[in-house]
């Protein structure tokens, strides 16, 4: 069996650490003289403790925030605050001492004010403690802090919680973790601290100082007790730091009456965003004239840039926003009546699915009953949102954001994560909500199917701008533009010249269309749904007008989709038509057909700028 070189590797390394703490181990338990009785043992092992505990808290206390700051800043001087923090670690820490002497020491103005109390007492033990061991924590905190997902900060705010209460309640339990194994590393390393006490509180004597004093005047003997005391008390609080706190949080929904929300009648949209985000500019203008709105765009578009405008995460600079009659370009984002759910669901994983719910600032325990039923969440409350699936973690934010009873609700790319099969009953459960409940909402997406299905009316965008907006028929029955056409899915897209008044030559196949005075010679583009083209067997006429022979070609492939039949045709070598329809064909694959289109159907554009990417001659065309 192959030997793994990175555990022989490990293992090494935990040799040369334990071995010789089991061969002190040893001699403490064979010795005679441990150096219990000597005087001044406890009181110096007190010191410590207490010393490192006032300076952990000390540490904490300013620390933490600023770790918070640093975390969330990018600017220059954020960088230098941490240069600056970092240095106690290099130095030694007698030169750390020596430093700080000239801060506290009984000379300087510092140590004038307080009398000169500030060396040679347990204030000098607590300064000496808290330099040397402050950047253990604050980097840590920082490292932790910076980790966590900006969405989590972004719907806490959303839910209407302040500045001040994201920190507490969102940043802080998330980085916990860092948090606290920088706490550790900040006691252990003020309990061990030598070379700065000794310069700047030598009396009274540290237990460090105390076990280096009896070493150089008595030897090792009477050194193996605070050697003892000191490994104790360090593996107390490392086994402290790793153990893990009790899930008390537990609801009994039987003594809860669920309580119907009383949401706000649909607010319309008026939005008008400007905002410049490093090289990339979103400048989209609307005003909606339904519930219902669909972003649909590519990735990189703006989307979610435009959602997280209309939802005051980018600040009042973002652009003029309205809901209703209500001007809340001004207006921060926890002030703003709106729930929104961003990419990645962002639940807070430190709470239960009942906390979660009652997490908004308006959240009341009979609202969270409600949607708990409401959206078949039962017999999750009391679980965290690990231990649930994803469609159910979608459901739950879904919740959360329905119990800030918000007048729009704002869902980024909600459910591209998610299996087709959950997909598909996510949106049936989400237009049911839409009917019931009336709320506006506005669904960022780049299926095109999902945004017709969840809206009434819809914004194509690309590059930070809107190509076309307009009701769900309007936009996908009329592209304005070959861009738009591909964004939509729509497969059939090729070139084609005029050759006369109302007809288009593509590939030598010569087409019945509306060219609009079109002048012949014209390049164009054209389009139409594959549900719109109508395929028959050849001496099939029943549905056709007699006036119009439509267009022969030979049937290349047949997809059976299961909801659907997706036929191919190839008319010439520069194209293939796509056809889709419900009813079984008769038709099989080599067979020559005849194909008829609508000729109001067929989109045209003059002038293509765009080169066809979706476009191709043969195969099936891009869904």
């Amino acid at each position: 069996m192959t030997k793994n070189p990175l555990r022989w590797l490990g293992a090494l390394l935990v040799l040369y650490l334990g071995l010789p703490i089991a061969l002190f181990v040893i001699r403490f338990v064979s010795a005679r003289e441990r150096g219990f009785h000597v005087a001044g043992l406890f009181s110096s092992l007190w010191i410590s403790i207490s010393c490192a505990s006032v300076s952990l808290v000390v540490i904490c206390v300013f620390g933490t925030p600023l770790a918070y700051v640093l975390a969330r800043s990018t600017s220059r001087l954020a960088r230098l605050v941490e240069i600056a923090i970092t240095l106690p670690l290099a130095l030694p820490p007698v030169m750390g001492g020596i430093i700080v002497v000239y801060l506290v020491g009984p000379y300087s103005s510092l140590g004038r004010l307080f009398d000169r109390q500030l060396t040679n007492s347990v204030y000098g033990i607590c300064i000496a403690m808290t330099f040397c061991s402050a950047p253990f924590l604050i980097l840590a905190a920082r490292a932790a802090f910076a980790s966590i997902d900006q969405g989590l900060l972004d719907v806490a705010s959303t839910l209407g919680h302040s500045e001040m209460s994201r920190f507490f309640r969102v940043a802080v339990p998330v980085a916990g973790p860092g948090i606290r194994a920088g706490m550790t590393m900040t006691w252990l390393r003020a309990f061990g601290e030598y070379g700065a006490v000794t310069i700047l509180a030598y009396n009274p004597a540290s237990l460090p100082v105390y076990t280096v004093n009896q070493f150089m005047a008595r030897g090792i003997a009477p050194t193996l007790a605070p050697t003892m005391l000191a490994l104790i008390v360090a593996s107390g609080i490392v086994l402290l730091s790793r153990a893990r706190l009790p899930k008390l949080a537990h609801v009994d929904l039987s003594e809860i009456t669920p309580v119907p929300p009383t949401l706000k009648p649909s607010s319309r949209l008026r939005f008008d965003i400007s905002k410049q985000l490093g090289s990339f500019q979103l400048k989209i203008k609307h005003v909606t004239q339904s519930d219902n709105l669909a972003v649909l765009g590519p990735s990189g578009s703006g989307k979610s840039a435009l959602l997280r405008s209309l939802a005051g995460l980018y600040g009042p600079g973002a652009g003029e926003v309205s809901y209703g009659n209500d001007v809340v370009s001004n207006v921060k984002p926890e002030k703003r009546p709106v729930g929104y759910v961003s990419q990645g669901f962002s639940l807070f994983p430190h709470l239960t699915v009942w906390q979660n719910l009652n997490f908004p600032k308006n959240a009341t325990r009979g609202n969270a009953a409600y949607w708990l039923g409401h959206l078949q969440l039962d017999g999750l409350e009391n679980r965290y949102p690990s231990e649930i699936s994803g469609g159910q973690r979608q459901r739950v934010a879904l919740a959360q954001a329905l119990c800030h009873s918000p007048e729009v609700l704002l869902l980024d790319e909600p459910f591209s994560a998610l299996d087709m099969p959950i997909r598909r009953e996510l949106h049936r459960e989400l237009r049911r909500l839409q009917q019931e409940t009336g709320l506006a909402t506005v669904i960022v997406t780049h299926d095109p199917q999902e945004a017709a299905f969840l809206s009434q009316e819809v914004i194509v965008i690309t590059d930070g701008a809107s190509l076309q907006s307009g009701t769900n028929r309007q936009v996908f029955s009329r592209p304005a533009s070959p861009e738009v056409a591909r964004l939509l899915g729509i497969s059939n897209l090729h070139h084609a010249l005029v050759v006369a008044p109302g007809r288009i030559d593509s590939g030598g196949t010569v087409i019945a269309v509306d060219t609009d005075g079109m002048a012949p010679g014209a390049e164009v583009l054209w389009s139409i749904r594959p549900e719109q083209v109508i395929v028959r067997t050849l001496d099939d006429r029943a549905s056709f007008d007699p006036a119009d022979e439509g267009l022969v070609g030979t049937l290349s492939d047949i997809a059976d989709v299961g909801t659907a039949v997706d036929l191919f045709v190839t008319l010439n070598d520069q194209f293939e038509l796509h056809a889709r329809v419900v009813d079984p064909v008769e038709l099989s694959v080599g067979q020559r057909c005849r194909v008829v289109m609508d000729r109001s159907a067929i989109s045209l554009w003059a002038n293509p700028n765009v080169p066809l990417a979706a476009a191709s001659t043969k195969g099936p065309a891009a869904q």
